[in-house]
């Protein structure tokens, strides 16, 4: 794995230091470059928690990936430009969910002169850091909020309308066994969201655009706009123009995002609102 390699893929020029402009760049470059998303859960193929999977897959390969690929790609090139980064074990919907979530998110803190959650991984999450200190955060049209709370975890707070709302995280290292366990579980059980629905997620300068199932969704300050894709050929079309994932095998998976969104809203053009 290279450095220059994965600096080429988010088209990041310049010097490459330990502050916090080149850890702004470096985020929003990863978001806008490398779109979130679930493919391969979807194709049943097997995900791995290893940076070297996660390098060969959305740097050489151009493809996007979840939290622990997207986070764990993230953490190899921080540590590599010579930032201090603990990566931390993330509950994505804890508030709803309770322990249960815990594990199912990895989150990463890097230490400048005060901490900062830096996350690549929550989908349309936040596109720069945020210090680790109580607050609210306004990035573009989007509030943000992060709060401490009493048994000792932190809250994220992303936009409602967010594909996850909020995240939890402990400013702590990371649990690797647990996070492993939960990664089997994410893309295995028929319970796992992950499995149920296709979904891809990009960073854009002024907007964020997000694939769920077969309706493409473009939000920004004006609000939201959406619409169905009428075809797999659309769908893959969709993933390489929009989302800057080369997946043309992903047609395979048309009859079920179908399916799926037949059993959510009915035969009718539903899932828009």
């Amino acid at each position: 794995m290279h450095l220059s390699s994965y600096l080429d893929r988010i088209c990041f020029n310049g010097p490459c230091q330990a502050s916090l402009e080149t850890l702004r760049r470096l985020q929003r470059g990863h978001l806008e470059h490398i779109a979130y998303e679930n493919l391969d859960v979807q194709l049943g193929r097997r995900v791995t928690l290893a940076a070297e999977d996660a390098f060969g897959k959305m740097v050489s390969r151009r493809r996007g990936g979840w939290c622990f690929e997207m986070n764990g790609l993230f953490h190899w090139a921080l540590a590599a430009a010579g930032f201090r980064v603990m990566p931390a074990t993330g509950a994505a919907l804890r508030r709803e969910r309770g322990q249960f979530a815990v594990g199912n998110h990895l989150a990463l803190i890097v230490e400048l002169e005060e901490p900062y959650l830096v996350d690549v991984g929550l989908g349309d999450g936040p596109a720069e850091p945020i210090p680790l200190r109580e607050g609210s955060y306004q990035q573009g049209w989007r509030a943000l909020k992060l709060e401490r709370l009493a048994d000792g975890w932190w809250r994220f707070h992303n936009n409602a309308k967010a594909f996850a709302s909020s995240m939890d995280f402990r400013h702590q290292p990371a649990d690797w066994a647990l996070l492993q366990q939960k990664s089997d579980w994410l893309q295995t059980s028929m319970q796992s969201r992950f499995v149920q629905n296709a979904v891809c997620i990009r960073h854009l300068p002024n907007s964020i655009v997000v694939l769920l199932g077969r309706v493409l969704r473009t939000q920004d300050q004006g609000g939201v706009d959406s619409r169905l894709v009428t075809s797999a050929q659309e769908y893959v079309d969709l993933l390489a123009t929009r989302f800057a994932v080369q997946a043309p095998e992903a047609a395979d998976l048309w009859p079920k995002i179908c399916a799926r969104h037949a059993a959510l809203f009915g035969a009718h053009a539903g899932g828009l609102e």
